[in-house]
């Protein structure tokens, strides 16, 4: 998973504002479509589920894993209901995924690997070196990861942990770093973190200047806002959800930066290969010789991954992530008994480990390749998208569905990648904003009260993605047409149930939950400034300056000197024609004014809102010049909606 989710684990940390929003139950036509979806699979086969329990050793006594404030960061219960057999509101195959996810607790995976699974979205693995653990991707949050660390503890003895280990730049694999280790230990050399080349270029990096947006996208992607239950969040596909506690950062002190580069850690010998720009722009993959174990991180899954996040973010790199399977199945594929991942459950036995292997690099050189063909024939990406799918040698792999990524979704990503949005219509260079085209679709139909219509027949006959297309255009054209609405959301409802992919129905149980009763109002939430601290001061004038509101600046101009003197750092920060540029200063230029501040307090100011007015005062922090320069430049900023609308647009 992705940068991304910082912001949106800060969000998975809030309550829902005001209870469940019920939505419809189960149409008849869905109820048939269920039934015709389990009919259609091989239900009856349970390899998965023998190695997702294999090797179990026990769990929490106390579901509840809590903060140090006492609230929930993650109840293992949460998924009990998933014990009984699939609702009609529930799509079998990704009822079964979430069975499979459900499962929680320490489990052997060899003599000297064990796994903490269902303790967060991730998987921690714990490797018994000659005289303690080695760590890998440490969860997302400090609250789950010591809980996991406490149950090995338990279980298996407590032993120190001597390296932990990132397989790549997303925080659901090091998030929780600061459950497992002590930062001083890191600094002492008595614990090595080790990282692929970029990493921390890539968590400061990744969608900071877009988080604000990809964390609400999120809410939708996640399903954040829903209860879980049969009517609501039923998982994420490749994990249960996002944990609720405190995400932190120990940056690495080992950088591996080529494949076949290898290490000792703690006696244990590891083989790299470094997998740069394939599900994470930063990642590797491991494999431990002596025990024949693989390691994949996040390039092998559970399911068939995104190549673009529904949340948004850049989209991946397809072709390369199948050529790094190829070479995974040619490094790998013949000396490897077992395979563990960051995600699900593992695969015992080397002809299996080799198909799977096989098989999902062949699902994604399908994907690239086909889309490419169809796109050099001249059909659009959403042409492709109605008209890919995987041939059955592929379909027939449980892990090769999409539960949480889908071809057809996906391969509209890849002809973004090479072509772009525009699909070269004329038609389409343009396109209306969303209420604009709402208003005069619904004109040309003939008003309000035959698109309803249009789409109340439309949704008898079952055909609910085009009632949902029809009552949207109603819904953008009056955002106060509680009918269309009501509507709306009753049509999002059975396709988010019918959904195999359970970010499709994440997405369409909460936009129905919004048309019901409008966008949940969030409290504000603190960025966690372990990750806010990796960026590199030039980006964070990068973050200022997308915040600049020129309607507010106008044709103002101000130059402010800021100097961080703990980092020996200077910089010019100039505004002027509407726009924020700043760059670094050897001194001697002439400005507004002056702030000479600590870096970290002026994070604290900046991410979490604290005034330097008081350290002003005390003489901790200086402002020379025009001390009413830096009020007029903070004055231009906007500050982020947490809450904008998506299912409804601003009349």
């Amino acid at each position: 998973m992705r940068t991304g989710m910082l912001l949106t684990s800060a969000l998975a940390a809030l309550a829902l504002a005001s209870g469940a929003r019920a939505g419809e139950p189960a149409s008849a036509i869905t109820i048939d479509k269920q039934k015709a979806v389990a009919a259609s699979l091989p239900m009856a086969d349970r390899q998965d589920f023998d190695f997702a329990e294999q090797g179990f050793l026990g769990t929490r006594a106390d579901p509840l894993i809590k903060r140090e404030d006492g609230q929930p960061a993650w109840n293992l219960a949460a998924y009990d209901f998933l014990k009984g057999p699939a609702p009609a509101t529930a799509n079998p195959s990704l009822w079964r995924q979430a069975q499979l996810l459900s499962k929680h607790g320490l489990f052997k995976v060899s003599d000297r690997v064990y796994q903490v699974r269902g303790f967060d979205i991730s998987n921690i693995t714990f490797v018994r070196g000659d005289t303690g653990w080695i760590i890998i991707d440490p969860l997302t949050m400090k609250e789950t990861a010591r809980a996991a660390l406490d149950l090995v503890d338990q279980k298996l003895g407590k032993l120190p942990v001597k390296a932990v280990i990132y397989t790549h730049s997303h925080s659901d694999h090091f998030g929780g770093v600061r459950g497992v280790v002590d930062e001083a230990d890191v600094k002492a050399g008595k614990v090595a973190i080790v990282a692929p080349e970029g990493f921390m270029k890539e968590v400061a990096a990744e969608n900071i200047l877009a988080g604000n947006a990809m964390s609400r996208r999120a809410q939708y992607q996640f399903g954040i806002m829903l209860p879980t239950g049969p009517q609501g969040q039923i998982t994420s596909g490749i994990g249960q959800a996002i944990a609720k506690g405190s995400i932190t950062l120990i940056p690495p002190t080992v950088t591996v930066d080529h494949t076949g580069q290898e290490l000792t850690l703690d006696g244990v010998k590891i083989r790299f290969q470094y997998t740069p720009s394939t599900e994470a722009p930063a990642e590797m993959n491991l494999y431990f010789p002596d025990l024949r174990i693989l390691d994949m991180a996040e390039n092998a899954n559970v399911s068939m991954h995104n190549i673009l996040t529904p949340r948004g973010a850049l989209v991946r790199d397809s072709k390369a992530w199948a050529d790094d399977l190829t070479e995974s199945l040619r490094l790998f594929g013949d000396v490897s008994d077992t395979m563990i991942t960051s995600h699900g459950w593992p695969r015992f036995g080397g002809a299996v480990v080799k198909d799977f292997l096989a098989d999902h690099r062949d699902a994604y050189k399908y994907l690239h390749d086909q889309t490419v063909r169809l796109m050099n024939l001249g059909l659009t990406g959403d042409e492709i998208a109605a008209r890919i799918e995987l041939p059955p040698a592929l379909a027939k792999d449980w892990f090769n569905r999409g539960y949480y990524g889908s071809m057809s979704f996906n391969s509209r990503a890849v002809y973004q990648r090479y072509m772009g949005w525009y699909d070269a219509n004329p038609a389409h260079l343009a396109p209306a904003p969303p209420a604009d085209a709402g208003k005069r679709y619904v004109e040309a139909m003939g008003g309000a009260a035959k698109v309803k219509a249009l789409a109340k027949a439309a949704a008898d006959k079952g055909d609910y993605a085009w009632a949902a297309t029809l009552l949207n255009h109603a819904v953008m054209a009056d955002a106060d047409d509680k009918e269309a609405k009501t509507l709306l959301a009753s049509a999002y409802d059975q396709m988010g149930y019918q959904s195999e992919n359970s970010l499709w129905r994440n997405i369409y149980l909460t936009g129905a939950d919004e048309l019901r009763g409008g966008v949940r109002k969030l409290p504000a939430s603190l960025t966690p400034l372990d990750m806010i601290a990796a960026l590199d001061s030039a980006m964070i004038f990068d973050v200022l300056s997308v915040r600049l509101n020129p309607d507010k600046a106008k044709d103002a101009r101000l130059r402010i000197v800021f100097v961080f003197p703990d980092r020996n750092e200077r910089f010019l920060v100039e505004v002027r024609n509407g726009v924020l540029v700043a760059q670094p200063s050897q001194g001697g230029e002439q400005a507004d004014a002056t702030l000479t501040v600590a870096r970290p307090l002026f994070l604290e100011s900046l991410f979490q809102g604290k005034s330097l007015v008081p350290k002003i005062l005390i003489g901790e922090v200086k402002l020379e010049g025009d001390r009413a320069a830096l009020g007029r430049m903070t004055g231009w900023f906007d500050t982020f909606p947490t809450d904008f609308p998506i299912v409804t647009r601003p009349q």
